[in-house]
């Protein structure tokens, strides 16, 4: 991992109730970059008996979110978009890759990929935007 990033990973991870509640698990952080995985649990099953797609959804935004904080800027989504490509099931490990496609100004656009295994479950982009501030201090950022 990206030592900034991971150390901005580790700060944010620590506030992320939601992500660690939906049994998150945060597997690389880069700059610009992250990847988290989350199993399908018995209460993410809609009544169609697949994954509801607020919880593909969710691990999607949780992925954005630590990347496109990674350099150490408070950044929050300004819009957002998934296409549910397959369904995905109880038990599966799903596995949300983002990657930034492109910065401009207090801008950018990633785009992350939820697979279980080789296939792909969802695509989802987001459009971010830099506010003022950062999530570590300037003294533990040149620590």
């Amino acid at each position: 991992m990206d030592d900034l990033a991971a150390r901005v990973a580790a700060a944010m991870w620590a506030e992320d109730t939601a992500s660690a509640g939906l049994g998150m698990r945060l597997v690389a952080v880069g700059e610009g970059t992250a990847r988290l995985e989350m199993t399908v649990r018995e209460d993410m099953v809609n009544g169609h008996g697949i994954a509801h797609g607020g919880f593909v959804f969710t691990l999607a935004d949780s992925a954005f979110a630590f990347a496109c904080n990674s350099r150490n800027r408070v950044t929050v989504a300004q819009a957002c978009d998934i296409v549910f490509v397959a369904p995905a099931r109880r038990g599966d490990l799903l596995v949300a890759d983002a990657r930034e496609r492109t910065a401009f100004g207090r801008n950018g656009i990633y785009d992350i990929t939820v697979t279980r295994g080789d296939e792909v479950i969802a695509e989802f982009r987001g459009r971010s935007r830099q506010l003022s501030g950062t999530i570590l201090s300037e003294e533990a950022h040149e620590s």
